[in-house]
């Protein structure tokens, strides 16, 4: 603050300042001798302060800024003085005499009162120019703008630009509802049985009288295998022979692969137990006690003295002659390179048989992967998914034995259940996922407690 007063009193007492105010006239103004005062405190910077040639020095700035829009030590001449000839023009005379002749033109005294007192421009306003959102509105504007430079266009303008489209070329636009408040729409009766046509479509959906329109996905199964599978011919209470050796042969094979499945799981976990025999067990004794003559290296004859015993001597610096040699050869080896990499090129123009018949293997090697895959994906549809961390198991087939057919439907004893058969449908066609049984958890400890009737029986 200091800085800025003292400031200000320099350029009071700049020649070229031109005060309005007597006060400020440096002859005018009597020098008092300083105060010695102490102002190591805050409290006496205030009371001991002399600004008053600071206050008047900025109170005239403020004056002639009022009264002429500036300070008049930074105005032309041009503005402040003029030459008086003494002549008049003719149009000035013209309008004196027209002025004379009618009413005094004096504004009304509403009119001075309203004007301006100060040539100082009012303060701009930035509120007035603030607008709500205009920095994300001015983002947007400019995605937009990038968009559209790019060729994307808005969703809003491809349907305006749609609907022209199929004005221009004559095709009807759907049409919306009829408001409500509309004069001219078609008035039905609200308790008739039948589904008012004029309806909105809005209306009908809320009131349950139009189903929603279902997704499409909704519509896809899951899986391609039917609901109810047909058992094999061989499953019936009577079968044919062939058609039953069929099944069994099939509930052979499955059983199989359970068997060879638990055969190499107990491979895997088996123990490596070999008895120790007479001959492990004495070498496990004689271990340690038998020791080997350790081969002593002879020492060369002579004074090892001399002898350099550390890394070998370092390679001698190159010399210049030496380093051009190297690049030389180096420059001749890409040479040689970049022709023999012509020269392949030029050879490939008597391949062109070769290529075309190894390009059309590999087109064919492509064309069976291709399908494959396509079989394999086939082949997954109906084939159930991993849909949590448990594996769907293939349920056992419910096979009877050649002796255990009955020979009439009445003798026939009844297997599987029908509530199992389809819970494993169901996740076999991927509509629930495989599950098990919730094991029962004891929220708490059981507690044992002895009774007198357990003492006593001891």
């Amino acid at each position: 603050m200091a800085a800025v007063r003292r400031h200000k009193r320099v350029a009071a007492a700049q020649p070229g300042f031109l005060p309005v105010k007597s006060s400020l006239d440096g002859n005018s103004s009597v020098i008092k001798p300083r105060k010695r005062v102490n102002k190591n405190k805050k409290k006496s910077w205030n009371k001991f302060s002399d600004i008053q040639d600071v206050e008047e020095f900025l109170d005239d700035v403020r004056l002639q800024e009022r009264a002429t829009g500036g300070l008049i030590s930074e105005k032309t001449d041009d503005s402040l003085f003029f030459v008086d000839t003494g002549e008049t023009d003719e149009k000035d005379t013209q309008a004196q005499t027209t002025v004379k002749k009618g009413k005094h033109s004096k504004p009304l005294r509403i009119d001075l009162i309203l004007q301006p007192d100060s040539h100082i421009p009012a303060p701009k306003n930035i509120l007035a120019f603030q607008q709500p959102n205009a920095k994300k509105q001015r983002r947007i504007s400019e995605n937009a703008a990038k968009l559209a430079a790019k060729g994307v266009l808005p969703r809003r303008e491809k349907l305006l630009q749609l609907r022209r489209a199929a004005a221009a070329s004559g095709v009807s636009v759907k049409e919306h509802p009829v408001a409500n408040n509309n004069p001219d729409r078609a008035f039905y009766d609200l308790w008739s049985a039948g589904t008012p046509e004029t309806a909105d479509p809005y209306y009908l959906e809320q009131t349950k009288k139009k189903l929603v329109k279902r997704p499409d996905r909704l519509n896809e199964k899951p899986s391609v295998l039917p609901a109810i599978e047909v058992i094999a011919p061989g499953g019936s209470y009577n079968p044919d022979f062939f058609s039953h050796q069929d099944l069994l042969r099939e509930a052979h094979e499955v059983e199989v692969k359970k068997q060879k499945a638990e055969e190499k799981l107990a491979r895997q976990l088996a123990v490596n137990e070999d008895k120790a025999t007479e001959e492990s067990t004495f070498k496990e004794q004689v271990e340690g006690l038998i020791e080997e003559e350790e081969i002593e290296p002879k020492e060369p004859e002579g004074d090892t003295e001399d002898t350099v015993i550390g890394p070998t001597a370092t390679q001698e610096k190159k010399t210049e002659k030496q380093r051009k040699k190297e690049k030389a050869k180096r420059i001749k080896d890409l040479q040689r390179k970049a022709e023999r990499q012509v020269i392949d090129k030029q050879q490939q123009l008597f391949q062109l048989r070769s290529i075309h018949t190894s390009l059309k293997k590999q087109e064919q090697r492509t064309k069976m992967r291709q399908a494959q895959r396509k079989a394999q994906q086939e082949a997954q549809k109906s084939m159930p998914r991993r849909l949590s961390r448990l594996k769907f198991q293939t349920p056992d087939l419910d096979v009877q034995l050649s002796d255990e057919l009955a020979s009439s439907l009445r003798s026939l004893k009844p297997e599987g259940s029908i509530l199992k058969d389809r819970f494993k449908s169901l996740q076999k066609r991927n509509i629930i996922e495989p599950r098990e049984r919730a094991r029962f958890k004891r929220k708490y400890k059981l507690k044992y407690s002895e009774k007198r009737a357990f003492r006593e029986i001891e």
